[in-house]
């Protein structure tokens, strides 16, 4: 017997970055219930405004709603009759036949071909690249930023990734911290931390990552995380502003109002 077979609409969403919380945080406002699927030890850098981060401490809070780390699909379907979204350790996304799902979408971004499969729920979403329409997803919803983003595409994939940084304030490539060797990252700061230009920010196995600018850490991945060389572990944002690294993007809720779209679509002719 299904777990929630009377609690539709529920959603399943692949990832619990910052994008894909972002449509999560949408969809949830809608009146859907939301389950999220994730790795042992997820890497998101905007991590308090990722559902994901549940993965580490068990609860998060993005913006105003609560994210519980649940240990089977009765337990998530419990939190998400309390009003929760509800977080699985759950890689392969297997416990999606524990649901009735209207929905499934695969935030998780790896910009790589998806093995996602077209049938896995009523309404199968891909987010970026690594998707066509009609193979392994019923549409795909741009992710880069530009006219596009949020735009919904019936037929064909969205735009390839151009590894390009956003701009802000004048500075690009500056804003990212990247990882200068492999090895463990260890943490010298934290997310909402205002710094000066030179300040330690965090180290891989004792070589330093220092901030380019004044700026505030608005993005930094788990401490004790193994990474690579030149993998990205955090963003400053020159504009100072505190506030900004508690609220969820104006790119993530683009992207969640087309996956919205998509949703609304597709579902009353099932």
């Amino acid at each position: 017997m299904n777990v929630n077979e009377v609690d539709a609409p529920t959603i399943m969403i692949r990832g619990g970055g910052d994008l894909a919380s972002g449509v999560a945080l949408r969809l949830y406002r809608a009146g859907f219930q939301i389950v999220i699927t994730e790795l042992p030890a997820p890497v998101m850098v905007r991590r308090r405004v990722s559902f994901a981060q549940a993965v580490f401490d068990g609860f998060c809070q993005v913006e105003e709603v609560v994210g519980k780390l649940a240990s089977s699909s009765v337990e998530a379907s419990r939190f998400m009759k309390d009003g929760n979204v509800a977080i699985l350790v759950d890689p392969k996304s297997e416990t999606s036949l524990d649901f009735v799902l209207s929905g499934l979408v695969d935030g998780r971004m790896t910009k790589a071909v998806s093995d996602q499969q077209i049938n896995a729920a009523p309404c199968v979403i891909g987010l970026g690249p690594g998707f066509t329409a009609g193979e392994n997803c019923h549409a795909v919803v741009e992710t880069k930023r530009g006219q596009n983003l949020g735009r919904v595409y019936w037929e064909g994939c969205a735009e390839p990734d151009n590894g390009i940084p956003e701009v802000v304030n004048g500075f690009g490539v500056e804003r990212v911290l990247y990882a200068p060797k492999d090895g463990i990252l260890s943490v010298n700061t934290q997310i909402g931390d205002l710094v000066e230009a030179g300040a330690l920010i965090a180290s891989v196995d004792e070589e330093p990552v220092f901030s380019r600018f004044k700026g505030v850490i608005r993005g930094l991945i788990q401490g004790g995380l193994v990474v690579e060389s030149g993998m990205k572990i955090g963003d400053l944002d020159p504009r100072c502003d505190i506030s900004s690294c508690y609220l969820v993007s104006d790119k993530a809720l683009a992207v969640g109002s087309g996956v919205m779209e998509v949703i609304l679509t597709v579902l009353p002719n099932q």
